[in-house]
């Protein structure tokens, strides 16, 4: 099977790893697989397995991710069999693509919870099928967008960063960073793991937390970089919380943060379904976030994990306080309960599998006319 993965830009985001994690698995199994972007490098770039090709469309970075010069003649040339669009602007292409090749499955992707460009939901309606990457998004789809149901398959992400292969490493991990950040044995560590963009909630996080009650000792790390890291940073300043909020900046393999971490935090006010928490949850990590499009699927509701009315911040940090009343993560039955949720919903082999089963399906129906 020749499978042909668009995706506009190869940075940090969830859907970039998500776009990488399939192309190189399956490449793996097998198939011909290429990733077509429409920018030139990416910080993911480098995370790609050499047996998949990879296309570039712009002859240098215009900084621009929906300029796609060639997009149709490029994908004519390569022929192939699947195209998977992944992340908005690739969507906005995929009717598209339809057209221009008609006996090639193209399949689009819900992975937003953003509002959706003119020709994002044009394409919804031209191609073969549409992937969505949680219950809440195929809902929307059908209620919002007039895609039928039959044409729409849920398949969460995979899991990206696999958990600490054992406690004792993930035990030595935790007290190497925690004492790295000068945090105690008793500070209470919140993670936050997403690139800074404004609908990431970061500010809101920070917001959150400077009110917590003087005698309660706590942290939060934030991973990634981005546009809105800046205005944060000034923001924790201003607020004199420099003490407390740490900016770890982009990291290749945040499982070890994972693992030092006592409790996930997310504000997103714009999701389909958070990769962050997921992998948190895998690595046993309890979950509270904002009520967002798909992010009661990320954990147990209640058990493993809290999803917030928006704007509540008053039970946010009540929920934050509870959390961290309790037994350490990595030995309570909540965290196991919530490692074996993770693994066993999200677990890469599985996605991976349904995803070429899809595929198979539909090369064996014949196009729609």
């Amino acid at each position: 099977m020749k499978i042909l993965v668009v995706q506009d830009h190869l940075r940090s985001g969830g859907t970039e790893r998500q776009s990488v994690l399939l192309a190189n698995a399956f490449s793996a199994g097998g198939h011909a697989t290429t990733l077509l972007s429409f920018r030139p490098g990416g910080v993911l770039s480098h995370n790609l397995d050499r047996t998949v090709s990879r296309h570039v469309l712009q002859p240098f970075d215009t900084g621009l991710d929906f300029f796609a010069p060639g997009l149709i003649r490029r994908a004519r040339q390569l022929a192939p069999d699947v195209v998977l669009c992944m992340g908005r602007m690739a969507n906005c292409y995929a009717g598209r693509l339809q057209a221009a090749l008609p006996q090639s499955a193209v399949i689009g992707t819900m992975r937003t919870g953003k509002k959706l460009p003119r020709a994002f939901q044009r394409s919804l309606q031209r191609v073969r099928h549409v992937v969505a990457n949680s219950r809440d998004a195929r809902d929307l789809l059908v209620t919002q967008h007039g895609v039928s149901a039959k044409r729409i398959s849920v398949i969460h992400n995979s899991l990206v960063f696999p958990p600490a292969a054992a406690v004792a490493d993930a035990a030595a991990s935790h007290a190497k960073l925690r004492s790295e950040q000068r945090a105690t044995d008793t500070t209470f560590v919140m993670l936050s793991v997403a690139m800074f963009r404004p609908e990431k909630g970061q500010r809101e996080l920070i917001e959150i937390v400077s009110v917590l009650p003087a005698d309660f000792d706590w942290q939060l790390w934030f991973v990634g970089d981005g546009a809105t890291r800046t205005t944060c940073e000034k923001r924790v300043a201003e607020l004199d919380l420099g003490a407390r909020v740490k900016f770890l900046g982009f990291q290749r393999d945040p499982a070890p943060l994972y693992a030092a971490a006592d409790c996930a935090v997310h504000a997103s006010s714009s999701e389909s379904l958070s990769n962050f928490l997921i992998e948190a949850q895998a690595h046993g990590l309890p979950a509270i976030a904002m009520a967002a499009q798909g992010i009661e699927e990320c954990f147990l509701p209640g058990k493993t994990g809290w999803a917030i009315p928006r704007g509540d911040r008053d039970a946010f940090r009540d929920a934050i306080r509870t959390v961290a009343r309790v037994e350490p993560h990595l030995g309570s039955p909540r965290s196991a309960l919530a490692r074996d949720f993770a693994r066993t919903t999200f677990d890469p082999a599985r996605q991976v599998g349904a995803y070429l089963e899809l595929f198979s399906r539909l090369l064996e129906t014949p196009p729609r006319t």
